[in-house]
């Protein structure tokens, strides 16, 4: 045999497969993770959604849909967008400007809202200005272009109505009630059918002039839609156009970007994929690589004694370090490819699936490109190459007798640096924990990563310790099992560095899945506690099109109510504090329609300090764990931004305690007008009376159901974390398998052995039950424990409680780990025992 590196890589991989089968799985499960969370961040990098409403318009201005953050950094001033909740508008007469632009045909104010279309509509209508036909492809069918005080209905809408052209039909808008006499009827072009639905289930076009008013936001349109001459370039006429909207604070698109004009869940969309791919593909990549690295580790050093001898044969330190790289570039290019496959298929079902829970616009397509493929061959060749250096660095020094000696009886001393690194993780663990423990909000959830991190490191770094001291404890309660109980814990003892290979794995799965499915849980348990608590209105009334204005009115009226609060529920941006650096955090709000001392009668929002009766203009209530991540107390102004972006600073006049179940912040509901697309109420609780006479507003339900509805609303979140749970425990769970394989066979000799003096097939097959019972038992002990003492600061400083374990979902984390343990351990060693005729 050759004994240049690479004649003894390849004589290794040729004639000993059975090594380098367990490092290939890790490395090719390594690829697949990356890939997939590769190809999402990408996605979510380059995702963008075709122009429908505005396809024929080439040019359109329209005001910045995010609210930006400028924070100061090593690197100089780093801007931060964060997405609007709703639709920043721009000036209307901003249309006259562009249209006088050379190379415009036309330019047009364009609005949508929602209108409450009566007999028209049974579900609401979508109202337009009627200036938008110009670019929308809609055509007038009968009838005439509506002047103020008239509207163009869509045909079907009319048909279902039964009106015609000189009808009158009664209307609400945000303007109020009006009647409008039907002008015309029309077909809704391509541009108006791609939004009809959105809002409601038809169509009505209104005389520009009060189109804005009818919306709720006088002088302010939606976007201004640019039309060009015949043979205009496009970007020529956005470059006029930019210059002559200079200093308005319009920003001028063309092509996809258009589309996001259109479709604010484009912008949700990326976050949730930025979220998927990067923050959580950040994770993953890190637990892939440490896994992968132990189990090169691992393989590597089960081959210690072959090294010894090739040292003890001639072989050089250099030889050996060379052979261990040349192992890794022919075992890790092969595996990371493979792995690339069932990643890019992983990324496709994920990417599928949020899309039909609508989390991703069904107009974004997945982008499958070479470099997150390029980047998951390159990590685990990396990772192979570092592992196989680092494990193969001592039997390639130490001189041949020596490395024979360690090849028989393990080192029972770790190594110094090992020890001094691991430590100081345990400390920084520590340490952090007492930081998330004493923080609130976000800081103890950034805090609370960095301590899973750092503990999953010192297991890493102290696992033989680690494993002796699981060894030592359990082998006491394993002394009574019996001989083979006995054996187990006597081999688990003096074998530590193999038992800590089999444990970390374990340790990471239950660490990394405990944390991410009960964070959710402990947030949902919480949330529904609050929610069952907090809604104490006999009545619930809701209705996806919208309430009529005087829903409330209506039903105070109604025999026996005591009273009655419609709720307009939307979102703010509220800069928080987090690890220095200030963010924006959409924050769940209420608009109510009544006074403090009326939402006190449907609703408890426990609250701590101040009075809702204060609620008014100017000035809110909100939770108290949104106080403490702002830094605001009772009487101080939160600076925030309105769901449209318009900013603002209320004065706290109330906290109270149960913002996670019920929104976050409380305003009076005419503090949100104007800021909002729709006018509308969306739920209305009633205290007293019947549910009878309200059904006449939308769907009653009580409370209970309520509560209910409300946590169906929650099924994505909670989807997104078991589904990151399920990857992320999923590839951990291969890792045990996989190590427990490659450690049984590695044991054929001493198995055969065991036979040999006397060991019948069961005890040998007793004795590693047991032994697999102390690994997922001290991997499920240690992984719990990194788990609790994350998610105890996180969720003290998230919800304010201890977290919520599930006994029945952790008895299934537990049995699981033992489930494969046992199986990892005696089909390999039935195999084994079975070659020999043993």
């Amino acid at each position: 045999m050759s004994v240049k590196p690479n004649g003894l890589a390849r004589a290794a991989v040729r004639f000993k497969p059975a090594s380098f089968a367990g490092t290939f799985v890790a490395l090719m499960m390594s690829a697949l993770i990356v890939a997939a969370c590769g190809v999402l961040l990408e996605t979510g990098l380059r995702a963008s959604v075709p122009a429908e409403r505005y396809a024929n318009a080439p040019v359109v201005a329209a005001a910045d849909q995010s609210a930006r953050v400028v924070a100061d950094t090593v690197d100089g001033p780093e801007e931060t967008a964060y997405p609007l909740p709703d639709t920043a508008r721009v000036d209307a007469g901003l249309a006259a400007k562009a249209a006088e632009v050379p190379g415009a045909a036309t330019a047009v104010a364009d609005f949508t809202f929602p209108v409450h279309g009566g007999a028209a509509a049974s579900g609401g209508l979508t109202g337009h200005g009627w200036g938008s036909h110009a670019f929308t492809g809609t055509a007038l069918s009968k009838g005439a272009a509506p002047h103020p005080g008239e509207v163009v209905l869509g045909a079907d809408a009319a048909r279902a109505a039964r009106l015609g052209v000189g009808d009158t039909v009664a209307l609400e808008t945000a303007a109020g009630s009006a009647a409008f006499r039907v002008s015309g009827l029309a077909e809704a072009g391509a541009g108006d059918t791609a939004g009809e639905g959105a809002v409601g289930g038809g169509t009505a076009w209104f005389a520009d002039a009060e189109a804005s008013v009818l919306a709720g936001h006088p002088g302010k349109a939606d976007a201004v839609a640019v039309l060009a001459e015949e043979g205009v370039d496009t970007d020529a006429l956005a470059a006029a156009v930019s210059k002559a909207l200079t200093g308005s604070g319009a920003q001028v698109l063309t092509g996809d970007d258009r589309g996001e004009v259109e479709d604010h869940g484009l912008a949700y969309a990326k976050e949730t994929l930025f979220a998927v791919g990067g923050s959580f593909g950040g994770i993953a990549t890190l637990v892939a690589v440490f896994t992968a690295a132990g189990t090169v580790a691992l393989s590597v050093g089960q081959r210690t004694r072959e090294f010894a001898l090739l040292r003890a044969v001639g072989a050089t330190p250099r030889q050996i370090r060379r052979a261990v790289a040349a192992e890794a570039l022919l075992v890790a290019p092969l595996a990371g490819l493979l792995g690339c496959l069932p990643g890019i298929g992983l990324a496709h079902w994920w990417f599928g699936q949020m899309q039909d829970r609508g989390a991703v616009p069904d107009a974004v397509d997945l982008h499958v490109s070479g470099f997150p493929l390029l980047a998951a061959v390159g990590v685990g060749l990396l990772t192979a190459l570092g592992a196989g250096w680092a494990a193969g660095r001592r039997p390639a020094r130490i001189k041949p007798g020596q490395a024979l000696a360690e090849a028989s009886v393990e080192r029972l001393r770790p190594g110094v640096v090992r020890t001094v690194l691991g430590l100081a993780a345990v400390g920084g663990g520590s340490a952090l924990a007492g930081v998330a423990a004493s923080a609130a909000g976000s800081d103890a959830a950034n805090a609370s990563l960095g301590v899973v991190m750092l503990f999953m490191l010192a297991v890493a770094l102290l696992g033989p310790v680690l494993a002796r001291l699981c060894a030592a404890l359990f082998g006491l309660l394993l002394r009574g099992g019996g001989a083979s109980a006995s054996l187990a814990a006597a081999n688990s003892r003096t074998n530590a560095r193999r038992l800590a290979s089999a444990i970390n794995p374990i340790v990471l799965a239950m660490a990394f899945a405990s944390t991410l499915v009960f964070m959710h849980t402990s947030e949902s348990h919480v949330a529904s506690e609050q929610l069952r608590e907090g809604v104490t209105a006999d009545h619930v009334v809701t209705n996806p099109a919208g309430l009529p204005a005087d829903a409330a009115d209506r039903a105070a009226r109604a025999p026996g109510v005591d009273a009655a609060v419609s709720l307009l529920n939307t979102q703010v941006l509220v800069p928080v504090r987090g690890g220095g650096e200030t963010s924006l955090q959409g924050t769940a709000t209420q608009g109510v329609s009544g006074s403090g001392a009326q939402l006190a009668k449907v609703q408890d929002l426990d609250v701590r300090e101040g009075s809702l009766d204060r609620v008014g203009p100017g000035r809110i209530a909100i939770d108290r764990t949104l106080a403490t991540a702002t830094d605001v107390g009772l009487g101080d102004k939160l600076s925030l931004y309105l769901p449209d972006g318009t900013k603002a600073a209320p004065q706290v006049v109330a906290v109270y305690g149960r913002g996670l179940g019920l929104p976050a912040v409380t305003m009076d509901r005419a503090s949100l007008d104007g800021h909002v697309t729709s006018a509308f109420a969306d739920t209305l609780l009633v205290s007293g009376g019947d549910a009878e006479p309200l059904t006449a507003l939308g769907e009653v339900t009580d409370a209970s159901g309520y509560a209910l509805a409300q946590n169906v609303d929650r099924e994505f979140g909670a989807w997104a974390n078991y589904m990151m749970a399920a990857v992320l425990g999923g590839f951990a769970a291969v890792a045990p398998v996989n190590t427990l394989v490659m450690t049984v066979l590695d044991r054929r000799r001493e198995l055969h052995t065991l036979r040999l003096v006397g060991s019948t097939r069961r005890q040998v097959l007793r004795m590693l039950g047991w032994e697999s019972l102390l690994v997922s038992a001290a991997g499920v002990a240690l992984g719990t424990a990194i788990a609790m003492i994350t998610l105890t600061p996180m969720m003290r400083g998230l919800t304010g409680e201890f977290p919520h374990v599930p006994p029945l979902l952790y008895a299934a984390f537990a049995a699981t780990a033992g489930a494969l343990a046992l199986a990892s351990v005696t089909l390999p060693a039935r195999t084994a025992l079975r070659d020999r005729g043993a």
